[in-house]
């Protein structure tokens, strides 16, 4: 069975942030993710971390401002000093956690347009560069325009592509199997092509991202499916709880 990482920004809302590491521990979790730490100082995570023997597999790197709608600025061209100074901010909160991927989101820009694309090049290698000394890979994540209109990353072929162009060691795909559904489907065949290069991977319900198995697809399929690609990572669950937390975990009783 994969060893699942649960998604502190969208699990155990019913506790204030810091109090849903011990939540997630108390539930049989061992390992979580969230989208942002930033509120909260470097310390105060580790310690949280530490205190529960929790193991942190991912966060997002700063997005610019994201109360105003930003949601990355990778591909936003006049943005790379900010962007440079994010990655630095980022790898704070790494060396205090001890995680060992960031996501680097592309922010709100065309995907054909050359400027934003030479942009988002240029801020990918920096990125991956700046976390290879720390040990790091750096993953990229494409994201449906239902939930996310707008948003540069926006195919998996493009990521893919880039992925291989770049050549870059510690820089890897961050397959989430809600957003690859709602784009493209093909889910078991393309897990099969992309995992070389998949860093991490993501999972909920497809339409409405509650629980796994509440869905279009056979999410337990595609679990197992994990197991027989031999995937060793870990599979963040990126959902949003039907009702109480606590109470939709039954449905790993199934996996």
């Amino acid at each position: 069975m994969p060893r699942f990482a649960a998604n502190l920004t969208m699990m155990f809302n019913e506790w204030d942030f810091l109090d849903r590491f011990n939540a997630a521990a108390d539930a049989g979790f061992d390992a979580v993710e969230f989208l942002f730490p930033y509120e909260h100082a470097p310390d105060a995570i580790a310690e949280r971390l530490q205190r529960h023997r929790l193991t942190q597999a991912l966060f997002n790197c700063p997005p610019g401002d994201w109360a105003k709608g930003e949601r990355g600025i990778a591909s936003l061209k006049g943005r790379e000093d900010e962007f440079k100074a994010s990655i630095d901010k980022a790898l704070i909160y790494a060396e205090a956690t001890g995680v060992k991927r960031l996501h680097v989101m592309s922010g709100l820009s065309n995907r054909h347009d050359s400027d934003a694309q030479k942009t988002y090049r240029a801020s990918i290698t920096y990125a991956c560069e700046r976390a290879v000394i720390k040990g790091l890979d750096i993953v990229i994540e494409p994201i449906n325009g239902r939930d996310m209109p707008g948003y540069f990353l926006n195919n998996f072929d493009f990521a893919a592509a880039l992925i291989t162009e770049l050549a870059l060691p510690n820089l890897k795909l961050q397959y989430d199997i809600y957003h690859r559904q709602i784009l493209h489907g093909d889910v078991m065949k393309s897990l099969e092509q992309l995992m070389p290069m998949i860093g991490h991977i993501q999972i909920a319900a497809v339409p409405l991202r509650h629980e796994p198995t509440t869905g279009e697809l056979d999410d337990v399929k595609v679990l197992h499916h994990l197991d027989h690609l031999n995937y060793s990572g870990f599979v963040g669950l990126e959902y949003r709880p039907r009702g109480k937390t606590i109470d939709g975990l039954t449905w790993l009783s199934k996996i």
